[in-house]
């Protein structure tokens, strides 16, 4: 089917759980090395200063989806509130740089749950991505309902591991190296960088904000309560793997929760600490394919991608062409490419995002204003902050890349000629 509307299925407990499945994801058993490797002990005040920031963007992105609860997220407030091309780059650099990012889900997933051969672990990612599109094309309900499971899981894992510590004690001590760690300033921004993405999920929640029931009220709900909850759980988790391990064990390991766990002499939680990283990059990777399918569909709508990607299927009212061609693409990722160096540009594009998010809504009108505008430009300030601490050829890669993408926009609306959506 081409054209039509989604189908508003979700409540405020659903849209909940989708941003706890967004956030709850490969990152929180995996960000704490690098933090601590920038940081040192300090990553806990990088962990408060990513929390703050992650919640000035969940306020902009929860008052703009009540006053515009379409599909789209920030491609759409962009385009409202600062016009079409600020739109469309918030847009491009979310879609480009979530497709990375869900392929380093499926990638992760695979390094969990397989053994063997790289081949081996490309083919469970690809196995994982097609079961998850599928799980995604027969339904928004079904999504939120997967969501629930992996989301429990998940959080049954992290309470196993942080029981686990605290049991078994640790290296580190509670409060090594604070306040400011071994880094300096500049390394507790660098950590706060680099935490901030595990925060990023909540925008899921508001590119479904076509499917949401009573959206004016749900979304500016779910937003802050899913991203409150997961504060706690991260500010735990980081205390027990730095109490664990100490910075300079968990600075220099890929897997700082199973380190954690064998520095507290509680060796025995790892295979739950494994099986949990599983089940959490699953749930990202569900949670990211919803988002960025909805992203395409309404950029579709608009001619910013091509309008084969605005179909909605006439049973299910998802974006089947968006998610098809979105799965294609990732499972192309998953079987062709390290992503390790596409990481740093997914964080730029996400940072990217969020500015456009908080500036599109220091523009609202009283009526639809629920936050200071100084929340706003606090958080417009520290993405831009943020994006600077980023290793510069990173910052290169995805400065270049949007560029790009702007620069093939401008040809196209030159050379094409544009319909109304």
């Amino acid at each position: 089917m081409s054209g039509g509307t989604l189908a508003r299925r979700l409540g405020t407990r659903d849209a909940v759980v989708v941003g706890l499945g967004s956030m709850i994801g490969a990152g929180v058993f995996s960000a704490f090395g690098p933090a601590a490797a920038a940081a040192g002990g300090g990553l806990l005040v990088g962990l408060a200063i990513a929390a703050g920031v992650a919640y000035c963007n969940a306020a902009a992105s929860a008052q703009l989806a009540a006053q515009y609860p379409a599909s789209g997220g920030t491609y759409v407030y962009g385009r409202e509130r600062l016009g079409e091309w600020w739109g469309f780059a918030a847009g491009f650099g979310f879609v480009i740089g979530k497709t990375a990012s869900c392929a380093a889900m499926a990638l992760t997933f695979a390094s969990y749950a397989a053994g063997g051969s790289l081949w081996t672990q490309r083919a469970v990612g690809v196995g994982a991505v097609a079961v998850l599109t599928s799980v995604n094309y027969h339904g928004i309900t079904r999504t939120a309902g997967l969501a629930r499971v992996l989301v429990a899981l998940s959080i049954l894992a992290l309470a196993v591991v942080v029981a686990a510590i605290a049991a078994g004690g640790g290296r580190g001590g509670p409060v090594q190296h604070l306040p400011f760690g071994d880094g300096g300033a500049y390394g507790i921004a660098q950590s706060a960088g680099l935490l901030f993405f595990a925060f990023a999920g909540y925008a899921r929640i508001a590119t479904l904000g076509e499917e949401v029931r009573d959206p004016e009220r749900t979304i500016p709900r779910a937003i802050p309560l899913a991203l409150g909850i997961v504060v706690v759980i991260y500010a735990a988790v980081g205390a027990a793997v730095l109490f664990g391990a100490g910075s300079a064990a968990l600075a220099s390991s890929t897997a700082p929760v199973v380190t954690a766990l064998d520095g507290a002499g509680a060796a025995w939680a790892s295979p739950v600490a494994r099986a949990g990283a599983a089940v959490a990059s699953l749930g990202s990777l569900l949670a990211l394919i919803a988002g960025v399918g909805r992203t395409a569909l309404a950029m579709g709508r608009n001619g910013d991608l091509p309008r084969w990607l605005a179909s909605v299927h006439e049973r299910y009212r998802v974006p089947d062409h968006a998610e098809l061609a979105l799965g294609a693409a990732v499972c192309v990722l998953v079987l062709t490419t390290d992503l390790r160096g596409a990481i740093g540009f997914s964080s730029f594009g996400v940072l990217a995002y969020y500015a456009v998010a908080n500036a599109s809504a220091f523009t609202q009108t009283s009526e639809h204003r629920r936050w200071p505008r100084a929340m706003n430009v606090a958080g417009l300030l520290a993405c831009v902050a943020l994006m600077a601490t980023l290793p510069w050829r990173s910052a290169l890669a995805g400065a270049g890349v949007l560029a790009a993408g702007l620069a093939g926009r401008g040809l196209a609306q030159r050379l094409l000629p544009r319909r109304p959506a």
